[in-house]
């Protein structure tokens, strides 16, 4: 037996995922007749950079749809959510699209799920509110990134900040899962470099996590064995001399990190990250490219098994630069530009309250072992 699996009552091995997965160069056109049988009154929910958005609302408005736009702005907010839910009520969807990065995909999925029911959000959300399960199921929900980092098209959950508690949580529940995913690798290749980098350092986390998960199996590690290397090739292809099958392949990453982390779970570095980001309102994917290499140190420390050695010797082929694959991995990071923690607003006296407060996180119940409050905060002095 794994010797990570010395802390689970039981092993349970689950595969779930969005029911249709478009992927490949031109889904989107493909995915017209998939979109359209979601309804005739859909919601379409874009971040202000998706620029297939508004071509999208006319071709569904030519198949006979009524289409109500919602602008995303940024990372989705409590109060936000709550306006959001206000104006759209009236509009008695069939159905919600969701086309952007993250932030967008995470408010779709939101008001999906919300907006059939009689509870407020707060109800639902999981450490600051009730986190009660969805008592109405959601409308249909399409996902159509355009980023490869989230994997938000293939998860059954929506990240919120709640402002009065500096605090990132979750609105979660199985039903959330998009009945259609389009991955259309196409749609990512605009993204800025800036957000290349933390979308992909995201999409590489989301895939190490869930395979060094306590909850993983063997249908989330033959996701994840393929992925690792891939990922780890492909944002440096990005970040040096971009080209299709980068940008395919971080897509295609991007949506097997959603997927193997809505079934395997994830670590500390979303542990942590969850709770960074409601302090900063610094990116998500930042964040986890900063906390990946001390998290993944302190981790390694502790075990010692052929998933450690595989992790370490993929990170080594991609970044062969030192005999020390976390240090060659961390140097190229830092000579990327990725902001630290401090750049980012957070002081060493924060550190202790973060910590704290991360241990309350579902992703901590996952990581290969169990931190203690002082090692996450030297792994956030090393951040």
């Amino acid at each position: 037996m794994d010797p990570r699996r010395g802390r689970r009552a039981s092993v349970l091995m689950q595969l779930l995922l969005p029911p249709r997965i478009l992927f490949g160069r031109g889904a989107l056109a493909d995915a017209l007749p998939h979109l359209r049988a979601l309804g005739s009154r859909l919601i379409l929910v874009h971040s202000a950079s998706a620029r297939a958005a508004p071509p999208l609302a006319d071709d569904l408005r030519a198949l006979g749809c009524t289409v109500q736009t919602c602008l995303a702005k940024g990372e989705p907010t409590l109060p936000v959510l709550e306006d959001a839910l206000h104006t759209l009520r009236p509009c008695n969807a069939d159905a919600v699209i969701a086309m952007g990065g993250g932030s967008a995909l995470d408010l779709g999925k939101a008001l999906a799920a919300l907006l059939p029911g009689a509870h407020p959000a707060l109800h639902h959300l999981e450490v600051v509110g009730g986190g009660h399960p969805l008592d109405t199921a959601p409308l249909p929900f399409a996902a159509i990134p355009t980023t490869a980092g989230t994997g938000a098209e293939a998860t059954k959950n929506a990240v919120i900040g709640v402002p009065q508690a500096q605090r990132k949580v979750s609105l979660r529940d199985d039903r959330m899962i998009a009945r259609l995913a389009v991955v259309d690798p196409a749609l990512t290749e605009d993204v800025p470099p800036a957000t290349r980098l933390a979308s992909g350092l995201d999409a590489i986390t989301q895939v190490i996590e869930p395979y060094l998960s306590l909850n993983a199996s063997p249908l989330t590690d033959a996701l994840c064995r393929d992925a690792i290397p891939r990922g780890l090739g492909a944002l440096r292809q990005l970040m040096q001399a971009p080209n299709p099958q980068a940008f395919d392949d971080m897509a295609h990453v991007s949506l097997s990190g959603g997927i193997a982390l809505a079934n395997a779970g994830l670590g500390a570095v979303h542990g942590l990250a969850g709770v960074l980001g409601g302090r900063t309102g610094a990116a998500h994917g930042v964040l986890c490219g900063r906390l990946l290499v001390p998290v993944l140190r302190t981790n390694f420390t502790a075990i010692d098994t052929p998933r450690r050695a595989e992790v370490l010797a993929w990170i080594a082929s991609a970044f062969p630069e030192n005999s020390d694959p976390l240090t060659a991995l961390q140097t190229w990071i830092d000579a990327q530009g990725l902001p630290r923690l401090a750049d980012l607003g957070l002081s060493a006296r924060d550190h202790a309250r973060v910590a704290a407060d991360s241990l309350a996180s579902s992703s901590m119940r996952t990581n290969p072992v169990a931190l203690s409050g002082e090692q996450l905060r030297k792994i956030l002095s090393q951040s």
